[in-house]
């Protein structure tokens, strides 16, 4: 079923599975999808506001041009999501502990937002926007980071030797996440 430029608030599919519907031009506000299974859900233009996000099951989920604004995301796995047309900001978001393990997610933009411990291990984030991010304990291990802006981010730790980091921005105060495995002393 199609669901176009509609407006859901206050949803509430926690433990449950949403229908496998498609939603183009929506919006979402204040709902709660923790613990749901999104199973094969088209989400095109979409906008998630406020919502609780953690947990869910993304299998085969498609996000397209989707915007998330001050959503708990918890532990989800981006690498289920369907990888046609995968695109989507977030800003003031939580989203500790979810895996973006192998997505190709060139442009992403994270804005004011929590993503500790979060995985971007082999993630290709070409030209991607880190701006004002907490990356405290998130996982960068083979990762294709070029061009990416991570200027005004902080508490993150990325080995040159191990990141493809061509032309990525840093600023002179995070060049100690660059050097953290020479253990050596920057005062």
């Amino acid at each position: 079923m199609l669901h176009r430029d509609k407006e859901f608030n206050k949803l509430d599919y926690s433990n449950q599975t949403m229908p496998a519907d498609e939603y183009e031009g929506c919006t979402f506000l204040n709902c709660d999808f923790s613990n749901a299974v999104l199973l094969h859900c088209t989400f095109d233009s979409c906008t998630f506001d406020s919502c609780n996000m953690s947990m869910a099951n993304l299998a085969n989920a498609a996000f397209r041009d989707v915007e998330f604004k001050e959503c708990k995301m918890l532990g989800l796995q981006f690498a289920d999501c369907s990888e046609f047309g995968l695109s989507f900001s977030f800003h003031h978001c939580t989203l500790n502990h979810s895996s973006f393990y192998k997505t190709k997610l060139r442009k992403i933009v994270f804005k004011n937002s929590q993503l500790h411990e979060t995985d971007f291990g082999e993630c290709d984030i070409t030209s991607s926007l880190f701006d004002n991010c907490d990356l405290m304990g998130a996982v960068f291990n083979q990762t294709i980071m070029e061009k990416s802006d991570f200027r005004t981010s902080y508490n993150y730790s990325i080995n040159p030797e191990e990141n493809r980091i061509r032309g990525a921005k840093f600023s002179l105060q995070g060049v100690v996440g660059l050097l953290g495995k020479y253990k050596i002393i920057i005062e």
